[in-house]
């Protein structure tokens, strides 16, 4: 597989570093503006920055938003290993580029985009000091990082629905586990809540980023 590379992003992050930097990644078919209307939402004590993922499923034009993807839906809910870790070092290469190495860096996903919260945790459990991941999941079997990072066990916040149509509850169970393994897990299930993100939600996340 080639390398991948993040192309794209929307972002406002001061040079000097000393603010919380959210980092928004999107879900499958979607693109980097996608996340960036919940900021109002999340507080003004951050920067941020919104990633389009490296997959294109259709091509930006004039007349609309493109389509894009971290990972290819072979198995729903069960990604390739080797493309979910392609995805993160491009995400990781971003991020040398783009921020200070000491910066704070949170990183928001959803669906897919959650999967790549858990795939940074994973991949550099030193680098980030919490995530939240909505409507998201982990991925299958054991990965490089876990055991350090079952050692810090960072806060995460995990929101979902529990009329979800498109991640299946095995899914969900798959990843409640692997936080509880591994993080300081605060488990929000929505009531009535397909794949989405409810006010409610937005409200609860909120309250997790604000007691930094």
């Amino acid at each position: 597989m080639s390398e991948l590379a993040i192309s794209t992003a929307l972002s406002s992050i001061d040079a000097s570093g000393k603010r919380p930097i959210l980092l928004l990644m999107h879900g499958y078919g979607s693109h980097e503006d996608d996340l960036t209307s919940l900021l109002p939402t999340l507080g003004d004590g951050f920067d941020w920055a919104s990633l389009r993922a490296p997959l294109v499923l259709r091509e930006k034009t004039p007349a609309e938003v493109g389509s894009y993807a971290w990972v290819p839906i072979d198995r729903p809910g069960l990604p390739d290993p080797a493309k979910a870790a392609a995805a993160t070092d491009a995400v990781l290469a971003w991020l040398d580029r783009n921020t200070a190495p000491a910066a704070s860096v949170i990183p928001i996903g959803f669906s897919q985009g959650g999967l790549m919260v858990t795939q940074l945790l994973r991949r550099e459990p030193q680098r980030f000091e919490r995530g939240a991941v909505l409507s998201g999941f982990s991925l299958q079997g054991e990965q490089p990082g876990d055991e350090e990072l079952t050692s810090i066990r960072p806060p995460v916040f995990f929101g979902r629905g529990d009329r979800d149509p498109i991640i299946s509850d095995a899914t969900f169970d798959r990843t409640t586990a692997w936080l509880s393994d591994h993080a300081t897990a605060s488990e929000h299930v929505y009531p009535g809540l397909a794949h989405g993100i409810s006010p409610q939600e937005l409200e609860d996340l909120a309250g997790f980023l604000s007691a930094m």
